[in-house]
């Protein structure tokens, strides 16, 4: 059985899969699919916290509860009206620490950022990556730097 680490870019998939079906993304649906495939090791969820937001502390004890860690930054509302919460970094060093032992990593992200990061822990540990994320909103970069990617399409939704 393979060792898996799974990490999702909270913000990032529930923008995307918004934005591509208008829907919300079934997290319970893909712990099914991947303890299926092999041990589930680690998985973390990164997301951004507002203090005023019940439905979002309902949402992260419902990943809490399915086996995910949850690690939060605050939601920073900038004078310009746009808004920071960037997990990025945090994401990086956790897939790079864990890269070391496990025989696959998932990403759950879009986000172009992550290619350099697939491509190092591929070489490096000789691994499998994999990446979930909205066909029409994920960098190719990103699709290109895994060994497999995995689109959300309507079975991953609710």
């Amino acid at each position: 059985m393979d060792k898996i680490a799974l990490f999702v870019d909270v913000q990032n998939i529930y923008y995307t899969t918004r934005q591509a079906y208008g829907r919300q993304f079934n997290y319970r649906k893909l712990w099914q699919i991947i303890s299926q495939q092999g041990t589930i090791t680690q998985a973390t969820a990164y997301a951004t916290q507002r203090d005023d937001d019940d439905g979002q502390h309902k949402f992260q004890s419902a990943l809490k509860h399915m086996g995910f860690s949850v690690k939060l930054k605050p939601f920073i509302q900038r004078i310009d009206g746009s808004a920071k919460g960037d997990w990025d970094v945090g994401i990086t060093i956790d897939v790079l620490d864990a890269a070391k032992e496990v025989d696959r990593v998932i990403l759950l992200s879009g986000d172009g950022d992550f290619d350099l990061l697939l491509e190092k822990i591929n070489l490096q540990y000789g691994i499998r990556t994999e990446v979930y994320g909205v066909p029409a909103l994920t960098a190719k970069s990103l699709i290109d730097a895994a060994s497999v990617f995995q689109p959300i399409d309507e079975d991953l939704l609710l």
